[in-house]
């Protein structure tokens, strides 16, 4: 089968690898109809992630349908139209149980105090080769995937399997409350769908910063108003617009790959921390390999974790979805301390969060198609990765149509 695989920062290629196979008695196999390119899979690509292994498989977004299943797995059978969830759960450990399945005990084979078991990372996660592919195994299936309703499309589909859940665990962190000002770093697609989930949990005004035009005026077709940050220093603009007094939430949507401004009222105060941002950098990446415009490494790791701190009002609070790498040691702690803020922050337990996002789209309360902004065949894969590494103007999100 045709799958994208890593073969080291800047080295991606679609290769011919074999069919994936039963191999315990709780997998199944899923034929791949949608994958998703993930901001997550540019920072292995760009080298802000370490502990990849080369030849492993890329891709935690997707949706499909079953074509073989396990011994064990008596929830699915051949036929069956799923989700596949980016995070691996059991479904019978303490955590799963409590509805905390981004930190099951048993999927990763690296031992419960390892964390988080998703598709496609480094070494860390696993690792379990991911899903842009024809074919993937799914391990502990009976809870990692989740029906998708016949009335809803694998393209409407799509961003229930990370993107969505994500954006609304976000939220979450945040503990958004009726009426509450919130401020969204990042509009990217998690971004704008953590404006979505904002509003949805009850959220007064919300504010999305960017740097890119295009991202700011979708966030604006949903009622968000918007800050780019290389034309206003977005600390004092949140603070204007609040009287002095900050935001009650902000939700992190940026994470390592952060870009201090290129401009701006804003651009100065970021120039005169470029040696720390290096050294952050140096910190995160320690294996490179830009190509020209591709696979520059974000060049300040802290902005967006600085921006949030200095924008939360007084007892505020802030939830971070953005990815930071485990040995990013920098955060404006004393700050946050400082001012009382509660600071939340992880991956999303998504087989927990996902099936009432699934009733909002099946019954076309919301539908998340609109988001996708691109898709491409499996075929155009490393240049459709090229484009979106890029930040240009209009890639939003990028999904790939594996077997249509």
């Amino acid at each position: 089968m045709k799958a994208v695989v890593w073969h080291g920062e800047g080295d991606i290629r679609l290769d011919s690898v074999p069919d994936p196979e039963i191999t315990h008695s709780q997998d199944a196999i899923v034929r791949i109809e949608r994958s998703g390119i993930c901001g997550t899979d540019l920072h292995f690509i760009r080298g802000t992630m370490s502990g990849m292994q080369p030849g492993t498989i890329l891709g935690h977004e997707a949706v499909g349908v079953v074509t073989e299943i396990g011994a064990d797995v008596r929830r699915f059978a051949p036929g069956d139209r799923v989700i596949v969830s980016s995070t691996m759960s059991c479904g019978m450990c303490r955590y799963c149980r409590m509805g905390q399945t981004a930190q099951c005990d048993v999927a990763n084979p690296n031992g419960p105090a390892a964390g988080t078991c998703f598709f496609g990372g480094p070494e860390s996660t696993g690792p379990v080769d991911g899903l842009q592919a024809e074919y993937a195994r799914i391990p502990w299936a009976s809870n990692t995937l989740i029906p998708l309703p016949d009335n809803v499309s694998f393209d409407a589909a799509i961003l229930l399997s990370d993107i969505f859940p994500t954006a609304w665990f976000g939220a979450e962190l945040a503990g958004i409350r009726r009426g509450d000002t919130v401020a969204v770093f990042g509009a990217g697609i998690v971004g704008q769908l953590a404006v979505t989930s904002a509003f949805r949990q009850g959220a007064g005004r919300v504010w999305a910063i960017d740097g890119v035009d295009s991202r700011l005026v979708q966030a604006l077709d949903q009622n968000a108003e918007v800050i780019n940050f290389n034309r206003e220093d977005p600390v004092q603009a949140l603070l204007d617009a609040t009287q002095g007094v900050g935001v009650d939430a902000v939700i992190d949507a940026v994470g390592v790959d952060a870009q201090r401004p290129a401009s701006g009222p804003a651009a100065a105060e970021s120039a005169a921390q470029a040696e720390e941002f290096a050294a952050e950098v140096d910190q995160v990446a320690p294996e490179t390999n830009v190509q020209g415009e591709n696979w520059v490494p974000g060049n300040a790791p802290s902005q967006a974790s600085q921006w949030a701190v200095q924008a939360a009002a007084k007892y505020g609070r802030v939830g971070i979805i953005g990815v930071y790498p485990p040995n990013l040691s920098s955060y404006p702690i004393g700050q946050a301390m400082n001012k009382n803020l509660t600071v939340r922050m992880g991956n999303c337990d998504h087989r927990s969060v996902t099936p009432p996002l699934i009733d909002l789209v099946a019954t076309g309360v919301f539908d998340p198609a609109p988001f996708i902004t691109q898709q491409e065949p499996l075929t155009d894969v490393v240049d459709a990765y090229l484009n979106f590494d890029r930040r240009e103007e209009g890639w939003l999100k990028t999904v790939l149509a594996v077997n249509a």
